[in-house]
């Protein structure tokens, strides 16, 4: 998965999950999901990278997770082909609530809307959350380009300024990286000026992002990170986004590994 952005105190899943992600033990089914996801790409915009921007974002995302590139290829030639079965991938957004109130969006990929929709709102109920109406909670959020950069050597104000120049909106620096954000149909262009300048892009992709954040105490914290990641284990789901802000002591101990694996 690729976890949740926040722009006022980020709340460090998506470093989370991007250091859980590497050694994730069920990378069979990230790789699968991360087909789909070039495949409904190729679907809207073409086999070709170049002209397809959604398709670039997807590629460049599969390459992140060591995908091989005969996987990624075989993705975008079963999408031209329109092998039966895969045209009926549609995309759903679900919202809903987590543990102390947080908002949690939901994006999945879905061949049967019915199946998705049951095992969601199962697993929000079980994890102390509940599913909302649509429109519920996604007012909470802004749709925005998230880029994840790092220079070597260079300082973070000096990447912020190269972005800012390029037309991003905002940034963040978190310890050595900067968090940039960007309108969606400026995300490619600003990519594009800060690897000009040799600055090291770890991450860059659409993401929602919320308008603010609800600090969660320890208790409501734990909780609600069993949920974000049940929610992302399922199958059709793609992302998961959350306004929630964990405190630093478990992001500490989760970024130590030291959560007990009672799932």
């Amino acid at each position: 998965g690729t976890g949740v952005v926040t722009m006022a105190g980020h709340s460090k899943w998506a470093q989370i999950k991007r250091q859980k992600s590497v050694a994730d033990a069920r990378r069979g089914q990230l790789f699968t999901k991360l087909a789909r996801e070039i495949m409904v790409a190729v679907r809207e915009g073409g086999p070709d990278p170049e002209t397809n921007f959604r398709l670039r974002l997807a590629i460049a995302r599969a390459r992140e997770h060591n995908m091989p590139l005969e996987n990624i290829e075989r993705a975008v030639r079963r999408a031209s082909g329109g092998e039966s079965g895969e045209a009926a991938l549609e995309e759903v957004i679900y919202e809903g609530y987590g543990p102390g109130g947080i908002a949690i969006l939901v994006q999945a990929l879905t061949d049967n809307r019915n199946r998705t929709a049951s095992e969601v709102r199962s697993t929000f109920t079980k994890g102390g959350g509940s599913l909302g109406e649509a429109g519920s909670v996604i007012w909470q959020f802004d749709y925005k380009g998230v880029i994840t950069a790092a220079g070597d050597g260079a300082s973070p104000d000096d990447i912020a300024l190269v972005a800012i120049d390029a037309g991003a909106e905002d940034f963040r620096v978190e310890d050595s990286e900067v968090e940039i954000y960007t309108r969606p149909e400026d995300l490619e262009r600003v990519r594009r000026e800060l690897e000009g300048h040799g600055f090291k892009v770890l991450q860059a992709e659409l993401a929602y992002t919320p308008k603010t954040t609800i600090p969660l105490d320890r208790k409501d914290a734990e909780q609600a990170v069993r949920l974000l990641e049940r929610l992302e284990d399922l199958d059709d789901v793609q992302r998961v986004y959350t306004n929630a802000e964990f405190p630093p002591d478990l992001v500490a101990a989760l970024e130590a590994g030291e959560r007990s694996q009672a799932r």
